[in-house]
Formats: C-alpha cells, sequence, structure tokens
C-alpha cells in the first residue's frame, strides 16, 4: 500500500510499504481504509522535526514512521474486531496509531464512531476536533453569562469560541495575531482581538478581566504566564494546548492570590463524544461551509503542512483528501 512518511524535517515522500493484515486485528481493533485526515496544531512540531514516542515504536522516540504524523481521521471499515463497528461502515475519530497519511491503518475502535454520511470525509473529520472542544468545555463550570476569552484563534480555538458562546457566555473574546475579523460572528466571537496574547493581558483594565480563560494555542510556556495575567479573581483557566515541555513554570503565587482554578486533560469517551459532535453540527449546520478552508490531495500533503505551519486570515482547518 502506499504511505506518506516524514522522511526529514519539513519533507514528505511518498514509499511503499506491506499493508496491514486483518487476521492479525487484536481485539478491539479496526481496519480502516482512509477517506480524509486533518491537520492538528498537535502534529505541527514533528513536521518541523521534533521527535515523538511513536506507539508502534514501543514508546520509542521516532521522527518519522508511515503515516505520520496525523489522527484526525474518516476512514471506511474493511475488517473489525471491535462490536460497534462492521465492514463497509464509514466512522470518524482517532487514528490510534498518528500514522493515518496511508491508504490503510489499523486503529483502536473505541476511538471512532459513525457520522452523517452526506458529510463529505474532507468535511466530516472537523468531528474529531470538535469532540474534543465539546468534551473540554464539558469540564468547565457553568459559563452562562460570563465573559470569557479564547487565546488562540486557530481551528481549535474558533470551535472553543463557538462552543462556549452556545452554552452561553455573554461576551466571548478572540484573541489570536492573525486577524479573525472574516469569521468572528459566525464563530460566537464578540470581540476579535488582533495582537499578541501577551500585549492583550497587559491591556486589560481590572473591569475587563475575562471570568474564563481557554488557552488554545501551547507548544510554548509563556501564554500560560499571560492567561494567569488576564484572567479575572475567582476565575478559571482551561489549559488544552500541547505541551511541547514536560514543566511548564507556573506563578503559583498570582494563581493563589486571584483565587483561581487551573484545568486541563485529555480528550476521553470518545465514541460518546464524537456522537455529540455529529449532534452539534447538524444544529450548526453553517459551521461545515467555513471550518474546512482548504482541502489538499494527499500528493500534495507537504504544502498542506507547510500551509498550516503558517497561519493566516482566510485559512482554518486543513484537510487531506486520501481519495
Amino acid at each position: 500500500m502506499w504511505a506518506q512518511m516524514l522522511s526529514a524535517p519539513g519533507r514528505f515522500e511518498t514509499i511503499e510499504v506491506p499493508a496491514p493484515d486483518a487476521a492479525a486485528l487484536a481485539p478491539g481493533q479496526v481496519l480502516l481504509a482512509t477517506k480524509a485526515g486533518a491537520i492538528c496544531g498537535s502534529d505541527l512540531p514533528n513536521f518541523k522535526g521534533a521527535p515523538f514516542p511513536h506507539p508502534k515504536n514501543q514508546g520509542k522516540w521516532v521522527t518519522s514512521a508511515p503515516g505520520f504524523p496525523m489522527h484526525e481521521v474518516v476512514g471506511e471499515v474493511i475488517a473489525s474486531n471491535h462490536a460497534e463497528h462492521t465492514k463497509g461502515d464509514l466512522v470518524v475519530g482517532w487514528a490510534s496509531g498518528f500514522d493515518a497519511i496511508a491508504e490503510v491503518i489499523v486503529s483502536d475502535g473505541a476511538g471512532l464512531a459513525g457520522f452523517d454520511t452526506e458529510l463529505a470525509p474532507s468535511t466530516a473529520v472537523m468531528l474529531q476536533p470538535l469532540a474534543c472542544v465539546l468534551y473540554a468545555v464539558d469540564q468547565l463550570d457553568d459559563v452562562t453569562g460570563k465573559t470569557v476569552a479564547v487565546v488562540g484563534q486557530g481551528p481549535i480555538g474558533l470551535l472553543f469560541s463557538h462552543v462556549l458562546k452556545s452554552r452561553g457566555a455573554r461576551h466571548v473574546v478572540g484573541v489570536d495575531r492573525v486577524d479573525r475579523g472574516d469569521v468572528g460572528t459566525i464563530f460566537g466571537v464578540d470581540e476579535v482581538v488582533t495582537a499578541s496574547a501577551n500585549l492583550w493581558a497587559a491591556s486589560l483594565g481590572a473591569g475587563d478581566r475575562p471570568e474564563v480563560v481557554v488557552e488554545a494555542v501551547g507548544h510554548q510556556v509563556t501564554t500560560m504566564k499571560n492567561c494567569l495575567d488576564a484572567v479575572a479573581f475567582g476565575g478559571e483557566i482551561y489549559y488544552f494546548g500541547i505541551p511541547d515541555d514536560q514543566v511548564y513554570p507556573i506563578e503559583m503565587m498570582t494563581l493563589l492570590r486571584k483565587n483561581l482554578t487551573l484545568r486541563s486533560g485529555a480528550t476521553i469517551e470518545r465514541q460518546r463524544v464524537l456522537e455529540d459532535a455529529g449532534i452539534y453540527l447538524a444544529k450548526n449546520p453553517e459551521l461545515r461551509d467555513v471550518y474546512v478552508s482548504h482541502v489538499f490531495p494527499v500528493g500534495d500533503v507537504e504544502a498542506a503542512f507547510r500551509a498550516a505551519v503558517a497561519p493566516q486570515t482566510g485559512q482554518f482547518k486543513i484537510s487531506i483528501d486520501m481519495a
């Protein structure tokens, strides 16, 4: 079968590798013929050369493997050892091997769910990040009537803005270096701030501080401090961004003196939240037309990643068509 392999930082090549054997599926696994994938911000450090403990390499740190790095996937079940998935099902969710840029993959069936097949695969792939956001917002206190801020208005941050507004937030502030004024209203953003997080946080007066701040950037330590500086007394911070460092410095005195709550966490109950995402998208169909802004053929996956590394106005989620 074909697969794309990250042969060097920033460089993919098409290779031929043995296809996985359906007879070797472990309990709970399924064999998928991939239809589409999408680039997550957590994939980008690996594209740029950061190592990753690949699950198929027994925990060793690797920089490349067939199909890596991509976990957001839509595919057709071609063999199953999972009770809830049968041959011919179209499913969306997590490629548990982070190896979705390949013709056929083995994945954990517990991280996959069916979806409305009227959606094109390159659009349906948005249900995976939406599921992650819905799960995260479920962990927050009730946001009804509150001012909330989302630091980072990339594909994940925009979904946070929309979901928080739909949950009753009174005023949603979206902060990003890239101007998102073109879609702020669509994603529920009441106040679009085009600035770095540190400049935004420093500009806030006592009465301007949001009661909830979501960190949706990750990959560096500074935005955590910006969120601590920005949030109101007694407020709540949700750290969603992926950390590139094992240890983050946190101003504990600020956390203590402002009586703050800090939350974070990975998405669990994946089938349930994928189903919730399908319901949410059906209730908010306008998202289908704008969230995936660019679709690249799999032969141009390198160009797709290069675009994702350099976000700009009018660019949101980037999907890969595997057909």
